[in-house]
């Protein structure tokens, strides 16, 4: 995939050691489309295998963020992401409607489910649904002061198609899980913040400013600790035997305490002075 792409749904841009995934449908406040679903998985994996992509950064254009499925093409009968360029329909059929779930919404989870780096997301305006979960799936969120955030399934006669009941009860636990999916009701960013499902929120005009300074901070860290952080915090939720968690962890201080950024940053820190991590 080009390093510096353009699609009428999706922007992807590499910056410096950031890739920029941007949603650029605002006119539908960034529902999803099929091209839109296709580029984003294929913008975190093409920031996956770039070795000069340190940390990916998830935003929109426009009042939204992303209100998740398309209603307008839901209610035409053409499912979640309307139709393909040939004008396939994917909601005729209960079994099109998974279909498309599992070949194009969900690789988007599965993509980031296997990604090392870490992926922070603005949230501007309305994030609803599916879009929610996008945001969700995403290892930190900032939001926008003006932020509304809602499931929203329940309202639309649907279940969380996207992964928002494996995300938000390890977020916000499983009571307000259940809560917040059964109502579908709106929630500010500040309440957001109070149930750990966003990690900071900024006033709407410093969003993309906290957000990519945020993400640079981040990216000027060692890359290959800042990975290998993800992946035993990650591995932890998945266990509850503390020695396993252990035996990963004393692996991964074998292996980066002999890297070239480990003697840089004691040095930096002997000479008061800001460490350059090369990743070596």
């Amino acid at each position: 995939m080009n390093r510096n792409t353009e699609n009428s749904h999706l922007l992807y841009q590499r910056d410096g050691f950031l890739a920029r995934i941007i949603l650029n449908r605002p006119e539908k406040y960034n529902a999803f489309s099929l091209p839109m679903i296709q580029k984003w998985a294929e913008a975190l994996q093409d920031a996956q295998e770039d070795q000069t992509i340190r940390v990916i950064v998830v935003t929109a254009n426009g009042k939204a963020f992303s209100t998740g499925g398309d209603v307008e093409a839901m209610s035409k009968g053409t499912g979640f992401i309307g139709c393909d360029e040939e004008g396939v329909t994917w909601g005729d059929k209960a079994i099109d409607r998974k279909r498309a779930l599992t070949n194009y919404i969900h690789k988007i989870a599965l993509t980031l489910e296997m990604m090392d780096k870490p992926v922070i997301c603005g949230i501007n305006g309305m994030a609803v649904g599916a879009g929610l979960d996008m945001a969700l799936m995403c290892d930190i969120r900032v939001a926008a002061e003006d932020a509304r955030l809602s499931a929203g399934y329940v309202k639309a006669g649907i279940v969380p198609g996207d992964g928002g009941a494996f995300y938000l009860p390890r977020l916000v636990g499983v009571a307000k899980a259940l809560e917040f999916l059964w109502t579908g009701d709106f929630i500010s960013a500040h309440e957001a913040k109070e149930m750990g499902m966003v990690n900071k929120v900024v006033p709407a005009l410093e969003l993309e400013q906290a957000t990519l300074e945020l993400a640079g901070k981040i990216a000027d860290s060692p890359p290959v600790c800042v990975q290998m952080i993800k992946r035993a915090v990650y591995s932890a939720q998945r266990t509850n035997d503390l020695r396993t968690a252990l035996d990963l962890i004393s692996s991964q201080m074998a292996i980066v305490s002999e890297m070239s950024d480990h003697k840089e940053g004691l040095a930096a820190l002997k000479e008061k002075r800001k460490p350059i991590f090369t990743g070596n």
